[in-house]
């Protein structure tokens, strides 16, 4: 008497069709990934704006007047005018989380810079992110899609 063979392994049209359907899946998953990445990377532009905005509110009201530039609030031992201790240093260097902030002190007036306006803009526009933020010394955090943002933008709700 003769057994018959059992078959081992997965047919050819058998492991096709497993990788159709994991193709499927990732043709799905993946701009989801994306676009939580991209939504994920605005929230810290957001985030380190507002950092940024108390930074300056406390650099003013420890050195009377707001900073002449971006690097000023970064890291000093002990804290002096240029080396204000109050941001890291990833953020002082204006590059955060795909976003490239931008830092532009107004005018001395008196020996004191009464205003400044910080912008955030994605560093890849689409990939690292799709809006643009602005925010002044009032603190009002607006938002552009496509263009950078500037006074007169949207405020974020």
């Amino acid at each position: 008497m003769k057994y018959a063979r059992k078959p081992r392994g997965f047919s050819l049209l058998e492991i096709l069709f497993v990788v159709a359907i994991i193709l499927v899946i990732a043709a799905l998953a993946i701009p989801s990934l994306l676009r939580s990445k991209i939504s994920a990377n605005e929230a810290s532009a957001v985030s380190s704006l507002r950092t940024l905005n108390s930074a300056c509110v406390s650099y003013s009201a420890t050195w009377t007047g707001f900073p002449l530039a971006l690097s000023y609030l970064g890291p000093g031992k002990p804290p002096t005018p240029t080396a204000a201790d109050l941001v890291d240093s990833v953020l002082a260097a204006g590059t955060k989380a795909g976003y490239t902030i931008t830092y532009v002190s107004g005018p001395p007036s008196i020996g004191q810079v009464r205003t400044y306006t910080l912008s955030a803009g994605p560093s890849v526009p689409g990939q690292t992110g799709s809006r643009y933020f602005f925010t002044d010394q009032t603190g009002v955090i607006r938002q552009n899609m496509g263009a950078a943002a500037t006074s007169s933008s949207t405020p974020l709700s």
